[in-house]
This record gives structure tokens, sequence and C-alpha cells, in this order.
């Protein structure tokens, strides 16, 4: 049976919340393969459809950042993550030159 709106616990909106980063995740590698695919089957760049993948983690990280939840190690986690993912894609695009 569905709650009333407002009649949730510490447990609903846990699991609330889980299920929105959950379809966070699932959205977003849906996106990044598809611009795997456009890239190798169709030879399409797809930078706006990237560009969404990006601005949405990027959305989070900031938001976590303001209201102070981010700890130092997701921090370097991120940068980390931004790195390797700028040294793959300009691989990328000098080994297509």
């Amino acid at each position: 049976m569905l709650n009333k709106k407002g009649d949730k616990d510490e447990r609903a909106i846990s699991v609330e919340n889980s299920s929105y980063s959950f379809a966070y995740k699932v959205m977003s590698f849906a996106l990044l393969l598809d611009v795997i695919y456009r890239s190798i089957v169709f030879k399409q760049g797809s930078w706006d459809l990237l560009g969404i993948v990006i601005i949405g983690g990027l959305a989070a990280t900031l938001y976590q950042t303001r209201y102070k939840i981010a700890t130092r190690s997701s921090v370097k986690a991120i940068l980390l993550t931004i790195v390797i993912a700028l040294v793959i894609a300009a691989a990328i695009v000098f080994s297509n030159r």
C-alpha cells in the first residue's frame, strides 16, 4: 500500500533517494554507451550527449560540496576520474588523426 503524502519515515526516504541514485546511474551509463555506439558505428561526434553526462555529474558534485557532505576521499576520487577521463579522451582524439 502506498503511503499518503507526508507519511514517510527515514527508511522510505532512504529507499527513495537510493532509487534516484540508481536511476541517475542507469541514465548516465546509457548515455555513455549511446555516445560510444554512435562514435564507433556511425562515426558521429556525440558531444551534446556527453555534455549531459558531464553536467549531471558536475551538478551532483557541486550540490554535495555546497552542503558539505562530500568527503576528502570522494573529492580525490572525482579529481582522479576527471584526470583519467581527460587522458583517455586525448588518446582517442589523437589516435583518430
